[in-house]
């Protein structure tokens, strides 16, 4: 068994995996096309909010955005070539944005979405059903859904909820990365103890008007409460494997067996510090040297402060590909099941970093050639492109259908 150090520097020397034979190209290129990828997880909302002051016109998404002197991970022309039918695109604000204000700058994040779909309609539609999906992606456009991450931008409010629906959103993470009092976060310590009475208010009114519950960021005790009370699945937008990178925000594997019991769907987040223990031990080590020589740890690559890089030259990036994420999607089938499995990037959220194979929105069709190499079928990387979340979306709309003579749930605790 390799030591920990060996380990990291067995995965620092190895090589980013080949690009895929002709023959899995091919195969991979003709299930795409009939599977386009659904996606649980885009930051980009928020890149145009802090990088371009909001202005969606200072973006052209037409053209590669990868150049800019911002550089972004997302544009259509890499959307087309990573075959993505359908994105959920977060609606984010950082989690020390409290009260009305929390709803005001989701508000302001909802616009920018709506924005940019309506400056590019041959591109996008706006979508709020697994119905529309199709349809959508039947014209040849890319779907764009919304949802919300993390349960302050409701302000204690389900009148709040109620109207975020309304305007198109169709997932709410129930924390961030603090904890709140009625959910707690994985990385903050615990104030309700998992759900408050209000939290499974929160999560039943969610089930009656058709809204996933989002556990990505929840603390296990919270994951463990929507389980116990919720009567629809549960996706985690953009969640990994505890078990092979011992990040607080994965998923511990007697939860993600729990997940595919509910028939819920875990997407697979693509985030180095998420899926590698050597990169997160690695990149660990560089915070800790920059802030030693008052330098800054950031930006990563070739513009990093220059005793940063020094530091680097002999402390080589362990290397996270598609082979990476591959390992994540297995784990997770094993766990949940192969129909509980898919994909949420987090790409313009990931700090600049992402697999080597796998830089920006183009880079889906690597892993799905990876795991055809490992023997997934046809039918199991159709279900992880989309069918697994489709069918997770069709139960909560059911699930909302048959509650649909149920009033709205009048909170009496409000926190």
């Amino acid at each position: 068994m390799l030591t920990p150090l060996l380990l990291v520097l067995a995965q620092a020397a190895a090589p980013a995996p080949a690009p895929a034979d002709p023959v899995t190209a091919q195969r991979i290129e003709k299930l795409l096309t009939a599977n386009p990828v659904i996606d649980g997880h885009n930051d980009l909302p928020w890149e145009i909010r802090t990088r371009y002051a909001a202005k969606v016109e200072a973006v052209d998404l037409t053209k590669d955005t990868s150049i800019l002197p911002q550089p972004l991970q997302t544009d259509i022309p890499r959307l087309r070539r990573g075959h993505v039918g359908a994105q959920f695109w977060s609606v984010w604000i950082t989690a020390d944005i409290l009260g009305p204000r929390a709803v005001e700058v989701t508000l302001e994040e909802i616009d920018i979405v709506k924005r940019f779909v309506a400056a590019n309609p041959g591109a996008f539609e706006m979508a709020g059903t697994a119905a529309d999906i199709r349809r959508i992606e039947k014209s040849g456009k890319i779907a764009s859904l919304m949802g919300v991450e993390g349960g302050h931008q409701i302000d204690g409010r389900l009148s709040v909820l109620r109207r975020y629906y309304d305007l198109g959103v169709r997932y709410m993470t129930l924390t961030h990365t603090s904890s709140l009092p009625w959910a707690d976060a994985s990385t903050d310590e615990p104030r309700s103890g998992g759900l408050s009475p209000f939290g499974k208010q929160v999560v039943g009114e969610m089930n009656r008007i058709g809204m996933i519950v989002d556990i990505s960021h929840v603390s296990d005790a919270t994951l463990a409460a929507v389980l116990a009370v919720t009567k629809a699945p549960v996706m985690a937008s953009h969640s990994s494997a505890r078990a092979l990178d011992n990040a607080p925000r994965n998923i511990p594997d007697d939860l993600l067996a729990a997940i595919g019991k509910n028939g819920g769907v875990v997407m697979v987040n693509f985030y180095p510090s998420f899926v590698s223990q050597a990169w997160r031990d690695w990149d660990k080590a560089r915070t800790d040297y920059a802030k030693s020589v008052g330098a800054s740890a950031e930006p990563y690559g070739p513009n990093a402060a220059a005793p940063v890089l020094a530091w680097e030259s002999s402390h080589p990036e362990p290397i996270v590909s598609s082979a990476t994420i591959a390992d994540h999607v297995d784990h997770i089938a094993k766990l949940a099941g192969r129909a509980n499995v898919g994909i949420g990037s987090d790409y313009d959220g990931i700090n600049g970093t992402s697999p080597k194979d796998m830089t920006g929105v183009d880079g889906y069709p690597a892993l799905f050639a990876e795991l055809a190499r490992r023997g997934w079928s046809d039918v199991d990387l159709a279900g992880l492109a989309r069918g697994n979340i489709l069918r997770v979306m069709e139960k909560v709309e059911a699930v909302a259908k048959a509650m649909a003579g149920m009033p709205p749930i009048d909170a009496t605790d409000r926190p």
